[in-house]
């Protein structure tokens, strides 16, 4: 029997210190370091989503946060032996872990290689000492340069630098100067977004001084001009990678694909039955809230609702239009369980705007789409 892929999700939500632009679920540490019961938690959190997994394997491991790097690589060489003794991986599965390049996780990277961990995504977002002070960072331009040295030093070559623009009174050369630092460090992958003002976050809240439109869409093509320059291919909307460096959990996300979420607040989307068992599942926030439900949860622990087959259109859409690509017929009947037909005639009024080009295949958003994106996935609305 041939397994379905999978992606897993892992959601690990503590930090040294929440940033004042950050509105993922995370939550300040108030000891030395994570409770390893938490990492029982989720091997409990995985038992309860194993009767939804027959038939599955896992091709893709995220732990994402929060900061994933304060728990010890003990703590993920269990985890992920507990995975694998109750699910099938893939032959040379993708095992991401985020991590910030400061003092706490200086030394450890060789151990999360050991642990199973092959590929770390690096929180660097600039290398000005004003910026990261202004950004809340705990971290230094040297920790960045260090923290680059050890993953080489642990053989973990793959790894994403995430990098900002449009930073607090930030101008165009800082911008440029942060792409041609990260750029001579050499990152298999870069990810490089504009600082939004989220709300939630201490930045909406008292927003800092922040580039103006004009400004922010200069730095950002000359930022990609930079990194084009230095063999970095755009594929998605702030993900640019080296000749086979894409993200595989990310892009399995993109087109719509399934994956599994364990952890405080993790989300998660399996598809049961197309097209109208496509389930999507969330798991209790806080922390203390989640551990103490797993305790005596039954089997539907968290919430979960089935997507109506009417937004299914712009579910995918929502994902597959952030690449670069697009998408083909197949991927859209596949994951939605609908015909192309569907969603024809919005891709055609898309296409009528300048929005849309057809690949023969498929389809894929125009350098015009791409800018006014928000537009072009609205379009798909029911």
């Amino acid at each position: 029997m041939i397994e379905a892929s999978l992606a897993l999700y892992v959601h690990m939500p503590w930090c040294v210190r929440k940033c004042p632009y950050c509105d993922f679920n995370s939550h300040q540490l108030k000891s030395a370091a994570p409770d390893a019961s938490y990492i029982d938690a989720l091997i409990r959190d995985f038992d309860l989503e194993l009767p939804r997994l027959t038939g599955r394997r896992i091709d893709t491991v995220f732990f994402g946060g929060g900061t994933p790097s304060l728990f010890q690589p003990e703590d993920f060489s269990r985890l992920l032996d507990a995975l694998r003794q109750r699910i099938a991986f893939a032959d040379g599965a993708e095992v991401t872990l985020e991590a910030n390049p400061g003092t706490i996780e200086r030394g450890r990277f060789s151990g999360y290689g050991q642990a199973g961990i092959n590929r770390v995504s690096l929180g660097a977002q600039t290398f000005s000492p004003r910026a990261l002070k202004e950004l809340g960072r705990i971290h230094t331009a040297d920790d960045t340069h260090r923290a680059v040295a050890e993953l080489r030093a642990a053989s973990l070559d793959n790894f994403n630098l995430d990098l900002m623009y449009a930073l607090p009174q930030q101008t165009l050369e800082e911008a440029l100067e942060d792409v041609r630092i990260a750029c001579e460090l050499n990152p298999a992958h870069m990810s490089y977004y504009q600082l939004t003002l989220e709300p939630g976050t201490v930045f909406h809240a008292r927003p800092p001084p922040l580039p103006d439109e004009d400004a922010a869409w200069r730095i950002q093509t000359a930022g990609q001009s930079l990194l084009a320059d230095a063999g970095y291919v755009q594929y998605e909307v702030s993900a640019y990678a080296r000749e086979g460096a894409r993200c595989r959990h990310n892009l399995n996300y993109w087109l719509f694909g399934d994956y599994l979420g364990i952890g405080a607040g993790a989300h998660g989307k399996l598809s049961l039955g197309l097209p109208q068992r496509i389930l999507r599942t969330v798991k209790p926030k806080q922390p203390r809230e989640y551990q103490e439900q797993l305790r005596s949860a039954g089997p539907a622990f968290g919430e979960s609702s089935f997507i109506s087959p009417k937004d299914l259109p712009f579910e995918f859409m929502l994902n597959a239009l952030r690449l670069n690509e697009g998408f083909t017929v197949r991927d859209y009947e596949q994951r939605t369980g609908l015909k192309m037909a569907s969603a024809e005639a919005r891709l055609a009024a898309g296409e009528e705007r300048g929005l849309l080009a057809s690949r023969g295949d498929g389809w894929r958003p125009t350098e015009l789409g791409r800018r006014f994106l928000n537009d072009l996935q609205a379009s798909f609305l029911a």
